[in-house]
C-alpha cells in the first residue's frame, strides 16, 4: 500500500493472540479515522484481523504478506471501538 499510516505497529515475533491485543491497544490512542498499520509473523494473525474487523467498528483496508511478514492497515472507526 502507498497510504501513510498514521502510527506502525511492530508485533513481529509475538505469538498469537499479542499481536491483536497489541493493535487494540494502539487504536485505542488514535483518533477515528486514522490509520494504523501493524506488521506481524504469526500466521493465525491473517484470520484474527479479519475477524476483529467484521465485528468491530474498524476498517481492515488491505493486507498483503511479504515473506514471512505479514503487513495489516486497520482504519480506526467512530465511536465504541472493541
Amino acid at each position: 500500500m502507498a497510504v501513510q499510516p498514521d502510527d506502525v505497529l511492530d508485533a513481529c515475533g509475538l505469538p498469537c493472540p499479542l499481536p491483536l491485543l497489541k493493535a487494540k491497544q494502539a487504536l485505542a490512542r488514535l483518533s477515528a479515522g486514522q490509520l494504523l498499520e501493524i506488521m506481524a509473523t504469526d500466521a493465525g494473525s491473517w484470520r484474527d484481523f479479519e475477524t476483529f474487523a467484521e465485528h468491530s467498528n474498524h476498517e481492515l483496508v488491505g493486507r498483503e504478506a511479504r515473506g514471512e511478514v505479514y503487513h495489516y492497515w486497520l482504519r480506526k472507526g467512530e465511536g465504541r471501538t472493541t
